[in-house]
């Protein structure tokens, strides 16, 4: 449980009586789930409790927070909002700004099955729309049924896997990726591969086509960036995330690019950010706290290096 002095400090922060950035770091950066949630239920100035059991920010806070922390206020509201919050509003951004379709795949094939759910219930609360529906409403483009199927997506998550099926779709896969180019039948049978199956299948049949082929699966799906992310973000997520950061990372980054830095560390920072570090070091040849220290500035940097801190090395 979070202690009584930290709540104190970090709600008089909040208020807007003056912010002890350091404070904040030290603080939020080493609190786990359960402490955030105590801060989330004992300062109901600033969180209310939703009709669907989780905790969100009020709106106003969250203008007055962006007000007072620049950069560094992205990463301390999203790390204190309820989990199921921060992905709805993510899924909304990512619709409405650009739109960002590789932040919804994201976000619907690197979740567990409860934490989708929970995200598009949130979603449904905070905009009174399902995410779903604005998907098909406002995505005009091949990516609507792929980007709809994942999202909507429950998957199993037990331990069983049916290894002649996982062959067998593997080989299916072969056969359809391996055209010249893909028509709506094939696309649809790869779509229903990814959407329907568990994650552990999913791997299965990743290492049954590498088998086949002698090729991953995303490496010859190279033309089709959504269909690439997918299976990334399905099959090996910690290569996904460390491609994301490199992204971020560098000095002639596009802004968009650069807010990737802060969404992948507070959303993997309590998921699998020791693999996504190990990921990146070894693609790059830098640990990514080096990468940060040389690229990030200030109060913002050290709160990402407590984040990546948090899973050790």
């Amino acid at each position: 449980m979070a202690a009584s002095d930290d709540v104190e400090s970090l709600a008089r922060a909040f208020s807007g009586v003056g912010v002890d950035e350091q404070a904040l770091i030290s603080v939020l950066g080493k609190w786990h789930p359960e402490q955030r949630q105590h801060f989330r239920k004992a300062t109901r100035d600033f969180f209310v409790e939703d009709e669907r059991q989780f905790e969100r920010w009020n709106d106003r806070h969250i203008l007055q927070l962006r007000h007072e922390f620049l950069r560094l206020k992205d990463a301390i509201v999203a790390w204190t909002m309820h989990p199921w919050e921060r992905d709805a509003r993510l899924l909304k951004e990512a619709l409405y700004k650009g739109p960002q379709y590789n932040v919804l795949i994201e976000i619907a094939c690197t979740r567990s099955s409860e934490e989708l759910l929970g995200a598009r219930r949130a979603y449904h609360s905070l905009f009174h729309h399902s995410i779903e529906e604005d998907v098909a409403f406002h995505v005009h483009t091949p990516e609507k049924e792929l980007l709809v199927a994942v999202l909507s997506s429950y998957r199993y998550e037990g331990p069983k896997v049916d290894e002649e099926t996982a062959k067998l779709e593997a080989k299916t896969l072969s056969d359809v990726i391996g055209k010249k180019g893909l028509n709506k039948e094939d696309e649809d049978v790869v779509i229903r591969i990814l959407s329907t199956r568990s994650k552990l299948h999913l791997k299965a049949i990743y290492k049954h086509y590498k088998a086949i082929t002698g090729n991953y699966l995303d490496e010859d799906i190279e033309g089709d960036s959504r269909l690439k992310e997918t299976v990334q973000c399905l099959c090996t997520p910690e290569k996904y995330f460390s491609q994301v950061l490199d992204a971020s990372l560098r000095y002639n980054a596009d802004e968009i690019s650069k807010e990737a830095l802060s969404r992948v560390i507070v959303t993997r920072a309590d998921a699998d950010m020791k693999q996504i570090k190990e990921e990146y070091h070894g693609k790059y040849g830098v640990s990514l706290g080096k990468k940060i220290e040389e690229v990030a500035n200030g109060n913002y940097r050290d709160f990402l290096l407590t984040l990546i801190a948090r899973s050790g090395e």
